[in-house]
């Protein structure tokens, strides 16, 4: 079946830019122009992706980010921003975004990410359904099928994109992965520069999973390498 994307954006010249060049992907798109209506879209109806730009009328994309998450929508969000500094694209990572394009981007990229997006999206369903439900190290538990964490007997809050990089590497613990082969396996695309995304996922799973973030008990550093898990 072809995909359905989400296209939530108040400006009308890059919403209909946006929808014209997935269009051309052969996907659906369904659009909305302010939080509002996109927050009831989103939660309504099924899609495979969701385009969401960070300043909306009525309700922004940051806490329609947040709210979707809480209540177990794991859509893939996209999200979209004007904002050039490091801090606005980590917080709209926090609240679960899967990944960001700062605004003016090109239709290529955005091209681009939404096909490895989407992609990467069936990668991890087939796996889950064909690899075992449950994994289990030392004191962490995952249970693969609900997508739940727990460390110590208490469940971790993670985010979509923090639970598909722990569930990567946790499957093949002791092997070292360069940020560059993380980025094209967890998020389903090469790119030079945006390695400091895998950067601050690690720390953030790190904040959630150890007991002492700056001396790591599962997630650890390979010094000019990379990063593993170590689950003995």
């Amino acid at each position: 079946m072809g995909k359905r994307i989400l296209v939530i954006e108040d400006d009308l010249d890059i919403h209909q830019l946006i929808t014209m060049n997935l269009t051309d992907l052969n996907y659906t798109v369904d659009g909305c122009y302010d939080g509002v209506e996109g927050m009831s879209s989103a939660l309504m109806q099924q899609h495979d992706l969701i385009v969401l730009d960070i300043t909306l009328p009525e309700l922004d994309g940051l806490e329609i980010c947040r709210t979707l998450r809480a209540k177990s929508v794991n859509t893939p969000i996209l999200m979209l921003t004007a904002r050039d500094s490091e801090a606005d694209r980590v917080v709209g990572l926090e609240m679960g975004a899967d990944d960001y394009l700062t605004k003016p981007f090109s239709v290529r990229e955005l091209q681009a990410r939404a096909k490895a997006m989407l992609r990467r999206a069936d990668m991890m369903n087939q796996s889950q359904e064909s690899a075992a439900q449950q994994l289990a190290f030392k004191q962490l538990e995952m249970d693969i099928d609900k997508r739940i964490v727990r460390v110590r007997n208490e469940a971790v809050d993670l985010t979509s994109r923090e639970f598909d990089l722990l569930l990567y590497l946790a499957r093949q613990p002791d092997r070292v992965f360069s940020r560059t082969q993380l980025l094209d396996q967890v998020w389903g695309y090469q790119h030079s520069g945006y390695e400091h995304t895998v950067n601050s996922h690690i720390n953030r799973l790190r904040n959630k999973l150890e007991v002492d973030p700056s001396n790591p008990e599962y997630v650890l550093t390979v010094w000019g390498v990379g990063y593993k898990f170590h689950g003995a």
